[in-house]
């Protein structure tokens, strides 16, 4: 199958990292598939980016949450006959609190989201990516991912998986022109927190939040430069160094009143 011109889908497009990773490629100008929930801020996005920058923005609602929404996604995607040259897995959320209490439902959501999602997207798009022998896939994780997360102990976990994954990758696909990158910010100023339900965290006093652009920016230059693992900033650097070779009986606690 032939495709037509290359394209680049960011999930999560409509706000925080998503968006600006999207005004940043747009400006590259690089062609866009944008996904979120939101359709009205997705369609005025996509415009705006149009208009500004001269690229093709191709907007498709989807809540990658469910099923038959990623199905969606992915059939329209084919039925175009466009080309996924890169693939920005962003969309994902958080939740805080002890976990015998949760929410069942959106612990489920935020599963399907943050692992299932972003599995199944790669898994499509990246033998097209192989094929061509060329292609850039960028997996949003965290800090988070290099320990565990008492009172976020779903997101942490996915996190992990969002990691070990995307290394494992990289390790598959060494030598094949398709380089995968696994960016993982510390805080970072976006809807984050609000979805999560953080109140005042000591986390956030601890370590001062990177904007939404500071970590596109960052993310958009590794993800080119095909860095195997991206992770912003000296301090988030020295706290993942220092916690991975920390005995867990000490860094259990700490994480714990880190989120209190």
């Amino acid at each position: 199958m032939s495709f037509s011109k290359p394209y680049t889908l960011i999930t999560g497009a409509s706000s925080g990292i998503g968006f600006e990773l999207a005004v940043i490629m747009a400006f590259k100008s690089h062609n866009l598939v944008l996904t979120a929930r939101s359709e009205e801020k997705l369609n005025n996005i996509a415009r705006q980016l149009i208009k500004n920058h001269g690229i093709d923005a191709i907007s498709i609602p989807a809540d990658l949450s469910v099923a038959t929404d990623r199905d969606k996604l992915i059939g329209e995607i084919r039925n175009r006959n466009i080309h996924i040259e890169n693939l920005v897995n962003n969309a994902g959320f958080g939740d805080l609190g002890a976990f015998e209490t949760s929410d069942w439902l959106k612990n489920e959501e935020m599963i399907q989201l943050n692992i299932t999602a972003l599995t199944h997207l790669t898994r499509e798009f990246l033998p097209d990516m192989r094929k061509a022998k060329s292609g850039r896939i960028m997996n949003v994780a965290s800090i988070a991912a290099f320990m565990p997360g008492p009172l976020m102990s779903v997101y942490y976990a996915s996190k992990a998986y969002v990691l070990s994954f995307g290394e494992a990758l990289a390790g598959e696909l060494a030598g094949s022109g398709v380089k995968i990158t696994t960016l993982c910010p510390g805080p970072v100023e976006t809807g984050f927190q609000k979805k999560a339900e953080f109140k005042d965290p000591a986390l956030l006093k601890m370590i001062k939040p990177a904007t939404a652009l500071e970590i596109a920016n960052y993310g958009y230059n590794s993800m080119m430069s095909g860095k195997r693992l991206a992770i912003n900033g000296w301090m988030n650097r020295f706290m993942v160094f220092g916690l991975r070779f920390s005995p867990r009986w000490v860094v259990l606690p700490l994480i714990k009143r880190l989120h209190q």
